[in-house]
Formats: C-alpha cells, sequence, structure tokens
C-alpha cells in the first residue's frame, strides 16, 4: 500500500500542470499551421487616399500547380470579389479594381498585391488564398484609410434615404458610406449624433456620447445604439458618410454676401468648384480648416470648419463642422468653400 501512494505521488510530481494537460476544449481543434504563406508580420496596411498601397503576401516555398488568388471581403453583401489570379507565371485580373492593381513581384516568392491611386472605397479587408487541391490556406489583411465620419441628411429633412438613396448621397458627397468599425472608431473620438443612419453593411445605427431623453433616454449608457438591419428598400433614414485625405487638394474660403448661384461663379472665376460635404469635413479633419463664416456647399447647405471652439463661433465647446442647414439659394448673405483637386 505504502508504495502504491509513492508510486501515485512521483506521478504527480512528474506529471505536468493540470492547465496544460489539456489544451483546448474538445470541439475546438486548433488552426492549421501555414505550411506554404507566411503570416504577415503587421496584418493591417496604412494608407491615404490617391496613395499606392501594398499588401504583403509571400509564400514559404512553391507547391507544384499552385494558384495565388486575391480577393476583397464585402461587408455589404458578405460576399468576395475576386480581384487578381496568378500561378506564379502568369496572372489575371477582375471587377472595378482591375486597372489600379498588380503583382508586386519583387522575387519568384512574392505574391503581394500593389494598389495603385488608392480610392475611399478600397478600404476593408482583403484575402491572400493559396489554391493547392487539398491544402488551401489563406492570410487575411486590413487596408485602413485615416478618415472621418459625418453624419448627412438631404435639404427636404430627417430619414428621407432609402439604402441605396443613402449610398448615392455619400458618393455625391465625395465620400461613401461608412462601415461600422469606422462609426464606432468615430464615437470613441466624440461623435455624438441623435439621429440614426444607414451604414455601408446595411444596418441602422446612432452614436451617443451624452445620454439624454429624445436619444433612448438618460438611463441608457453611451454607445453606439442599434437598429439592427432593416429594409434597404422601404425603410428611411439619414447615413453616416466617410472620406478621407486626398493627397494634392485644397478647400479654401472666399469672403462675401452671395447666393448660391454667384457663389459657385466666383469658385470657378478662380479655378476652382464650390467644395462638397466630405471635402470640408476632410479639410477640417485633415488640414485644420479653421473658419467662423458660414459659406455656400455644392449640395446647397451653408457651413463653416471650427478646429479651436470659441464663444463667437457658435459657443459649442467642441470641434466641428457647424451647419446653418439649407436656406434659401436666393438668400445674399454667406460667402463660399471652394475645392481644388489635384
Amino acid at each position: 500500500m505504502h508504495r502504491l501512494l509513492l508510486l501515485g505521488c512521483l506521478w504527480l510530481l512528474a506529471a505536468p500542470p493540470a492547465s496544460n494537460i489539456f489544451q483546448r476544449p474538445t470541439g475546438s481543434p486548433a488552426p492549421p499551421r501555414l505550411q506554404y504563406l507566411l503570416e504577415p508580420l503587421h496584418p493591417t496596411v496604412h494608407t491615404q487616399r490617391g496613395a499606392t498601397a501594398t499588401l504583403p503576401c509571400v509564400l514559404r516555398t512553391l507547391p507544384r500547380n499552385y494558384r495565388v488568388k486575391w480577393s476583397k471581403v464585402e461587408p455589404a453583401n458578405y460576399g468576395e470579389s475576386i480581384i487578381i489570379i496568378t500561378n506564379g507565371l502568369y496572372h489575371k485580373n477582375y471587377g472595378p479594381l482591375s486597372p489600379r492593381v498588380h503583382l508586386r513581384h519583387s522575387h519568384r516568392y512574392d505574391a503581394s498585391l500593389t494598389i495603385t491611386n488608392v480610392a475611399l472605397e478600397d478600404e476593408g479587408r482583403y484575402r491572400c488564398q493559396l489554391v493547392n487541391g487539398l491544402e488551401d490556406e489563406s492570410v487575411s489583411l486590413m487596408l485602413h484609410l485615416e478618415g472621418v465620419v459625418f453624419p448627412y441628411q438631404p435639404s427636404n429633412g430627417r430619414y428621407k434615404f432609402n439604402y441605396h438613396e443613402a449610398k448615392r448621397a455619400c458618393e455625391q458627397q465625395d465620400s461613401r458610406l461608412a462601415t461600422y468599425q469606422q462609426l464606432y472608431k468615430a464615437w470613441t473620438e466624440g461623435l455624438d449624433w441623435c439621429n440614426a443612419g444607414w451604414i455601408l453593411d446595411g444596418t441602422v445605427h446612432y452614436p451617443i456620447i451624452n445620454s439624454r431623453e429624445p436619444c433612448g433616454g438618460r438611463l441608457l449608457l453611451p454607445g453606439v445604439r442599434t437598429y439592427g438591419a432593416r429594409d434597404k428598400q422601404k425603410d428611411r433614414f439619414d447615413a453616416f458618410c466617410f472620406t478621407s485625405a486626398l493627397q494634392g487638394s485644397q478647400v479654401y474660403f472666399i469672403r462675401g454676401h452671395l447666393n448660391f448661384k454667384e457663389a459657385g461663379q466666383a469658385c470657378r472665376t478662380h479655378g476652382a468648384a464650390l467644395a462638397k460635404v466630405g471635402q470640408l469635413y476632410s479639410a477640417w479633419k485633415f488640414s485644420q480648416l479653421d473658419r467662423c463664416d458660414g459659406g455656400w456647399l455644392a449640395d446647397g447647405s451653408v457651413r463653416y470648419p471650427i478646429t479651436t471652439p470659441r464663444e463667437r463661433c457658435g459657443g459649442l465647446p467642441d470641434p466641428g463642422v457647424r451647419s446653418f442647414g439649407f436656406p434659401s439659394k436666393e438668400l445674399r448673405a454667406y460667402g463660399t468653400y471652394c475645392f481644388v483637386g489635384k
């Protein structure tokens, strides 16, 4: 008996700690280790609109009869759009990105994807997949643009857009519908807006910093409130748009007492165009444009950007783009914000 107890104690001393005996619960297999593709050192690539960005995908070795397929994950329909397929010798481009993408191919193991003249819609998740019969494997990367999210509604009031109209409205303002990640990041940076709006995946949300009665009540905690997925044809809300800096562009103010038509002419006289809402937000965010003067924009609204809040410029304590709404286009009371691109 004593000998059995001694053997039992020795077994316990020799056994590994309990937490190491079972590495993971049953039904949770370890993800397969990549055999052919190198894990990217930085899974997020940061870039700017108009720049050239490269998403890394490098092979450890070249298996026989392999292909590499690049695709982009589309949050609006939960699908993937093929961008390019290569077998190492030949390649074929697909889809709207086709004219602006190529394989870097700096050596024979390099299948990295290069995107030129990066556009707003290029942001998102990409997948590099090695197709090799039963041993397919892939790596996932994020292309991230620094940008700014802003709420948008038309001149005829709140909650007028179905999903497709919201998408088109953002595009007309030099922006695109924001993703949930972009809206969430904007909320963490101070975006507080009581009106619900569409985002890119077809869901509807609104971000609240200061809980209050008209915005769900004082008892609800701050956060990004959600209405979930809605009918893209029938349901109507505002829009949350996302825009980014555009290299080589400028927004500037022309002082005057102009109506809408005169404002447009003033910009054209200087070789520019009336700024769009997204362009004004971009100038405010990335060029620190700060003016106390209301000015016409291309959609017929009047706004002004404030980076240093002060009492005589609306009195609000936070930086932002202030709005006078959509006054009569015949009113001669404002200057104009003009945009010059590359």
